[in-house]
């Protein structure tokens, strides 16, 4: 199964200047827990409800007088869509991060999560079978030459 056939393409953006407040109103409306942060160059960081928490813990101020880029997390990771489901489990683990910015080229396509990776675990599981059984009656084969 590939990035691509479990992504979320409801990408909401909010640039690096913003508030939070005005982050969260764009998450809230379209009813997502995260936003690609841009600047005038392109995606730089990812926002995600957690990181907002953090923000106004730590501070302790209002939505609206935090920065985005105060709290956003940075550098951004991303993953192209022909990427297998188990490379962006395998990437998010590497880097500790629950959501990947699904890129081709230089184009956000979408954004794929551990819950994307959850709702789709019985077609990851089927593709693994089917890949080792491959593997299996591959290497079967080889040994009977």
């Amino acid at each position: 199964m590939r990035v691509s056939d479990i992504l979320s393409s409801s990408i909401v953006t909010v640039d690096i200047e913003s508030s939070l407040a005005d982050a969260v109103e764009k998450m809230l409306g379209d009813d997502v827990g995260s936003a690609v942060v841009t600047n005038d160059s392109g995606p730089r960081a990812m926002l995600t409800e957690y990181d907002v928490l953090e923000a106004t813990y730590r501070t302790d101020d209002p939505l609206s007088t935090i920065p985005v880029r105060a709290a956003a997390t940075a550098p951004l990771i991303s993953i192209g869509p022909s990427a297998s489901a188990r490379r962006a489990a395998e990437k998010m683990d590497e880097h500790g991060v629950h959501r990947l910015v699904v890129v081709d080229g230089l184009d956000v396509v979408g954004v794929v999560s551990t819950t994307d990776l959850i709702r789709n675990y019985t077609g990851i599981r089927e593709d693994a079978r089917r890949h080792a059984d491959a593997e299996y009656e591959w290497l079967t084969r080889e040994e009977m030459r």
